[in-house]
This record gives C-alpha cells, sequence and structure tokens, in this order.
C-alpha cells in the first residue's frame, strides 16, 4: 500500500524537476529575448518559479514559515513588474529605433526650443 507520506514524496520530487526545467527555458528566454518586453515578461516569469519552488519546498519540509516568504515574493515580484512596465511606457516606441529622418526633425526641433530661452 502507497502512503500518503510516499505521495507527498514523488509529487514533490516531479514538481522539483518540472520547475527546474522551466526555470531553464525561462533563463534563456531572459537571455536571447528578441525583445525588453521579453526579457520583462521572462523575470516576471522567474519570480513565479522561485514561489513555486518556495511552496514545493514547504510542503516537502512541512515548514509553513516558507508560504510566508512565498507571498512575500510574490508582492515584491508584482511591484517589480510594474516598475519594469512603466520603465518600458517612458521609453516610448521599443520595436524599432528612430528613422533617421524622425531624428533629423526631433534636432530641429529642440534646436528652436533653445532658441526662443
Amino acid at each position: 500500500m502507497i502512503t500518503p507520506a510516499a505521495i507527498v514524496a514523488v509529487a514533490s520530487a516531479a514538481a522539483l524537476v518540472i520547475l527546474g526545467l522551466a526555470l531553464l527555458l525561462t533563463v534563456w528566454r531572459v537571455v536571447a529575448g528578441p525583445t525588453l518586453p521579453d526579457r520583462i515578461l521572462a523575470l516576471d516569469m522567474l519570480t513565479g518559479i522561485a514561489i513555486g519552488f518556495i511552496a514545493v519546498i514547504a510542503v516537502k519540509t512541512g515548514f509553513s514559515l516558507y508560504i510566508d516568504i512565498a507571498i512575500s515574493l510574490g508582492l515584491v515580484g508584482f511591484l517589480a513588474t510594474v516598475a519594469f512596465a512603466r520603465f518600458v511606457l517612458s521609453r516610448g516606441n521599443i520595436h524599432s529605433p528612430p528613422s533617421a529622418s524622425a531624428a533629423k526633425g526631433g534636432a530641429k526641433t529642440r534646436r528652436a526650443g533653445r532658441e526662443g530661452r
């Protein structure tokens, strides 16, 4: 007969393997992400994976203080994602660099603004 402790041990080992694979794939996305939003999303996913690791370790060891740590990490991760999103929004167009003609037009506008001072 399989005991509940054996089921928890097997399930937690399987969860750790799956989370480890997800961690590797997400780190690859952070390194190779073609755009900044891809990297930000991957960093948010890393926070979620870390919360998963902490939760599995809490279940495996029976030490419930880890759950409080996971909740705190979730709050900090959310705030970091919001800060990164505001950073991306402040940069403007993130998909393509400004064209040469737009850069020249912007320089003329800036010079005209300085002369008026």
